[in-house]
């Protein structure tokens, strides 16, 4: 039994989180408007359940990776609140690697959406 009020309590932290993220940072607001804009697209061309799960794994990953660039930021600040070219160093891989996921998904929504916008 405390094992799986454990688990509630560790699923209740996460979504704390997710919320703390899509009320305060601004790359999180924004990817999630460009996100509603994409899902608004798939209903208006009918997408198949394939690319439907595709779009779900790519806002999953998107999400993910800025989650992930905001805690690297915020321990850098936390390590250094000063500027430091290392750090800078840091946080530039860390936007990379959001930039990585933006890009590829990107893509991959170009190849699904293609077929639909030629059609019209």
């Amino acid at each position: 039994m405390k094992f799986i009020i454990r688990r509630f309590k560790g699923i209740i932290i996460a979504i704390k989180g997710m919320f703390f993220l899509l009320k305060n940072e601004e790359a999180i607001k924004v990817q999630s408007f460009i996100f509603l804009i994409v899902i608004a697209l798939g209903f208006y061309f009918e997408i198949t359940t394939k690319e439907w799960i595709i779009h779900i794994i790519l806002i999953g990953f998107i999400l993910t990776t800025e989650a992930l660039n905001t805690v690297a930021e915020k321990i850098c600040d936390i390590i250094n609140p000063k500027y430091d070219k290392r750090i800078k160093l840091i946080k530039d891989i860390s936007a990379g690697a959001v930039s990585f996921a933006v890009l590829s998904s990107l893509i991959v929504l170009l190849i699904i959406y293609y077929p639909y916008i030629k059609t019209l």
